[in-house]
């Protein structure tokens, strides 16, 4: 529990000693005592810069009184108030992830058990899940993996994009197109921590540091039917205890397109009872010190109860106010020239100098993390590596060509030049700037892509795309709906991504408002 602390310091007033104050003070001492220095024989002149005035005028605090150096009473109070917000203000940037991924686990966990349920948007995601950033054209499927002390087995089925992320939002291991089992699909052996016992033959092994973990993969359609993928996860994934090798329990498979269920974070004070849950359920070796330092310094500890007293509930309550605004604006209105994705434009890439852990000459960039966290899900090397002709990459826009933000009450145009430098195809998906979700309107999918029926194509091979509360006359196929009352933002994705896309040399337009 945090509280206030006020030490029992010496004071010393008129010549004599007050040995204890601890709060019981007198009118002297809530003002700074102001004395003439008695020189002595050692004195020596002080350098400037080293001593502080015993009244230091803060515009963030106000007056903070001193006597000689040593705070008093009413000044300690302001001083640990104010380094408890920090501390609460500094543990919700830096623990974003893992609420994250704590709501993921929950929202995976309400249709079933872990290492039992597996759930398949089977007629593909739509904007009635609350899920971060996902896109309308990926078969979505996803578990929750729960270790105990026994290795478990995660059998991955052919041609997907998968990431395997642990409960601390650490990447663990890529299984599919971008994987070890190159695609095929294959064995996984999960160590759980500590784990010293023999190791077989025949699988992908990977050593975990905490206990539960993330698994989700994208299936792709073909002939625009998410059917195949489907089948193929049903015909071979699978989560079983390595002692049950050889009679695996059945799957349970459900689907979830089209029903309403949330993965997301609070972004208010509950957020830190989310990251508690995952302090308290996985091993602190799997976890950055610094990080656990901070969620320390407001009561969140392994092995202890996080019981904040009212006054550290109101700190609570503020911090999360200011963390909030902090990563939304970080995201949407970032002033760090790597967080924009193309030269002289509104795009952007939380993932800045192509770094999933967010590095870069040494330096951690905690703005890119904490943005790119708030946004989105999945950690994998895949998402910032140059994997030419693989995989997908993204830009976000939040603004027009002007840095003026998307009003859903406004159209707007994006030119998507010919001769897209891909194996696949692009797309855009437009999101709720609240719930980083899918804009929910009268579109199921708000979203187009370039296998789009239908969608209109300009004589040089360029597309226009329009986003806005009604349809242009003449592209229809080309226009995603907005609702006229809320922003939104938008990712434009290009998968199986060429050389140009990766040397700046091709990209979309910057929206154009349309008058």
């Amino acid at each position: 529990m945090i509280s206030k602390i006020t030490p029992i310091l010496p004071f010393l007033f008129m010549g004599q000693i007050l040995v204890g104050c601890n709060q019981q003070t007198t009118p002297k001492e809530e003002a700074a005592v102001t004395t003439e220095v008695q020189k002595m024989k050692m004195s020596t002149a002080i350098p400037d810069g080293i001593e502080s005035p015993n009244v230091i005028k803060s515009k963030t605090l106000g007056d903070l009184s001193f006597y000689d150096g040593v705070p008093l009473p009413k000044t300690v109070d302001k001083v640990y108030d104010y380094l408890d917000l920090v501390n609460a203000i500094d543990a919700y940037t830096k623990g974003i992830q893992l609420a994250s991924m704590e709501a993921m686990k929950q929202g995976i966990l309400s249709f079933g058990p872990a290492n039992q349920t597996a759930l398949l948007f089977e007629d593909l995601m739509d904007s009635k899940a609350l899920f971060l950033t996902a896109n309308t054209t990926s078969v979505y499927m996803t578990s929750w993996l729960e270790l105990s002390d026994e290795p478990m087995v995660i059998e991955t089925p052919p041609d997907v994009l998968g990431i395997i992320d642990d409960h601390y939002f650490k990447y663990v291991a890529d299984f599919g197109r971008l994987g070890p089992d190159k695609s095929k699909g294959g064995k996984f052996l999960i160590l759980p921590p500590n784990y010293k016992g023999k190791v077989p033959k025949g699988y992908f092994v990977k050593q975990a540091n905490t206990y539960g973990h993330w698994i989700i993969w994208r299936g792709f359609q073909k002939n625009g039917s998410p059917a195949p993928a489907i089948a193929d996860t049903k015909k071979t994934f699978k989560v079983y205890p390595l002692s049950q090798k050889d009679n695996p329990p059945a799957m349970n498979f459900i689907d979830v397109s089209g029903k309403e269920f949330n993965t997301i974070h609070k972004m208010d004070e509950r957020i830190y009872d989310e990251i508690n849950a995952v302090v308290q359920a996985e091993p602190s070796f799997g976890e950055n010190p610094e990080i656990l330092g901070s969620l320390a310094a407001i009561g969140i500890e392994k092995g202890k109860k996080f019981a904040p007293d009212s006054r550290m509930k109101e700190i609570l309550k503020e911090a999360a106010k200011i963390g909030s605004a902090i990563v939304r604006t970080e995201m949407a209105k970032p002033r760090s020239e790597y967080l924009f994705k193309f030269p002289n434009t509104q795009w952007l890439n939380p993932l800045a100098y192509k770094s999933y852990l967010f590095e870069h000459n040494g330096a951690r960039l905690l703005d890119a993390r904490s943005a790119f966290h708030f946004y989105a899900t999945g950690i994998t090397p895949a998402m910032s590596m140059k994997i030419v002709g693989k995989g997908s990459q993204y830009s976000i826009a939040y603004s027009d060509k002007d840095g003026n933000t998307f009003d859903g009450s406004k159209t707007y145009k994006f030119h998507v030049p010919a001769n897209p430098p891909m194996k696949d195809f692009w797309s855009f998906t437009i999101y709720d700037n609240q719930t980083r979700s899918m804009l929910q309107t009268d579109q199921r999918f708000p979203g187009i892509d370039s296998n789009q029926k239908g969608l209109v194509q300009n004589e040089d091979g360029s597309w226009d795309i329009f986003i806005g509360p009604k349809a242009p006359k003449g592209f229809e196929k080309n226009w995603i709906q907005t609702n006229p009352s809320k922003g939104w933002n938008t990712i434009f994705r290009l998968y199986g991504p060429l050389e140009p896309w990766f040397d700046n040399k091709w990209y979309p337009s910057d929206a154009i408002l349309v008058q």
